[in-house]
């Protein structure tokens, strides 16, 4: 092990939150958090679904000992993903440090984690290598040049399936080209209580850009999240997929402000008792769901930046949204709960941390 790698402590994140989730980026009031990946293969192996466990191993001996030794990241930690058990896993998944896809797959893998959480290097997901940067806000030339100056880091020592023709070579064909997928998570309470959204669906589609929920591809959007990604990879450059995002993402955040402003206008009263009532939720229920917790944590977020909430700030509020899900919530517990009793635990850590918080109208 090299002296800027370490392994991970998972014990230590649980009381921890990452970068991102600590709402200092730009426009962080609406955009959560914004991330770009690069999907990678060794040209000398198959690819994972095709790899038996010791070419597996082989891969993940060959790029662990790179990953190590990157010097322009900062101080990496390396988790044996296949050495963890499924609560742990998941507890990966929740963080956003690796994908419910390389939680679920089988043989040797392993993940390399930055000290801020915004940098993960997982290796033998869907393809040898996926490489992840996660910043707070809207930043996504900030992603960008972090993730491009890690995978030329990588690049000269090791040598990518590559094609004149097709670009990057990946398990999956439509992720072929740049293999990068650039995305932003926005929070959008606003046009969902109105029903705006499917406006924005329908625009989205015609564009070719992605909706996906909290945890990407196949989840569900929970607490009016929203992954908004490219869908192409191929033909097109780095630079014309990121700007097509950017071009988007000004009018989604605006259009979220400007249907804010008008519901605090239309009826401040109704709009601050549900605020007001969400929050009283939390402060005091016995038992409550993941989902209703999601629900009614987007409701409070909203009217803290609509300034109909005090002492409470975002940060609390985002990592509440991540240590109230399943696998956080037995962490911090210490133990194995079945669905019932983690609602009760649940209600009874929102007590906890919100204990003193009393919403206010200015």
């Amino acid at each position: 092990m090299t002296e800027e790698s370490r392994d991970v402590d998972l014990e230590t994140l649980t009381v921890t939150s990452g970068e991102w989730l600590r709402g200092t980026g730009p426009d962080s009031d609406i955009v959560v958090s914004s991330r770009i990946r690069l999907a990678r293969n060794l040209a000398q192996f198959p690819f994972p679904p095709q790899a038996d466990d010791g070419t597996r191993m082989e891969i993940e001996q060959v790029l662990r000992r790179r990953v190590e030794s990157l010097s322009c990241t900062g101080r990496l930690g390396y988790i044996s993903v296949d050495s963890l058990d499924q609560l742990d896993r998941q507890f990966l998944v929740e963080r956003q440090l690796i994908s419910r896809e390389h939680a679920e797959t089988h043989g040797p893998r392993g993940v390399g984690i930055g000290s801020e959480e915004n940098v993960s290097l997982m290796i033998n997901e869907e393809d040898h290598l996926r490489i992840q940067v996660l910043r707070s806000g809207y930043s996504l030339d900030e992603c960008w040049n972090d993730i491009n100056r890690i995978d030329d880091a990588l690049e000269e020592h090791v040598t990518y399936a590559f094609s004149e023709e097709f670009g990057y070579l990946t398990s999956c064909p439509t992720n072929c080209g740049t293999g990068i997928r650039a995305s932003v998570m926005l929070h959008l309470p606003a046009l969902v209580l109105t029903k705006e959204i499917q406006k924005v669906f329908q625009a989205l589609q015609k564009i070719s850009l992605a909706v996906r929920g909290l945890y990407g591809e196949g989840s569900q959007a929970m607490g009016d999240f929203y992954q908004i990604s490219n869908q192409v990879t191929l033909g097109q450059s780095e630079d014309q997929i990121i700007s097509k995002l950017k071009e988007v993402v000004p009018n989604i955040i605006a259009y979220e402000r400007r249907v804010r402003k008008a519901l605090v206008k239309e009826n401040r009263q109704r709009l601050h008792d549900q605020v007001s009532r969400a929050f009283g939720i939390l402060q005091s229920a016995q038992t409550i769901t993941s989902e209703e917790t999601m629900h009614l944590l987007s409701s409070v977020r909203m009217g803290i930046n609509l300034g109909l909430v005090e002492g409470i700030e975002i940060p609390t509020v985002n990592e509440l949204f991540i240590h109230t899900q399943p696998a956080h919530l037995q962490k911090l517990r210490h133990e194995m709960l079945e669905s019932a009793e983690r609602n009760v635990a649940r209600a009874a850590y929102l007590r906890q941390r919100l204990a003193r918080q009393e919403p206010h109208e200015n």
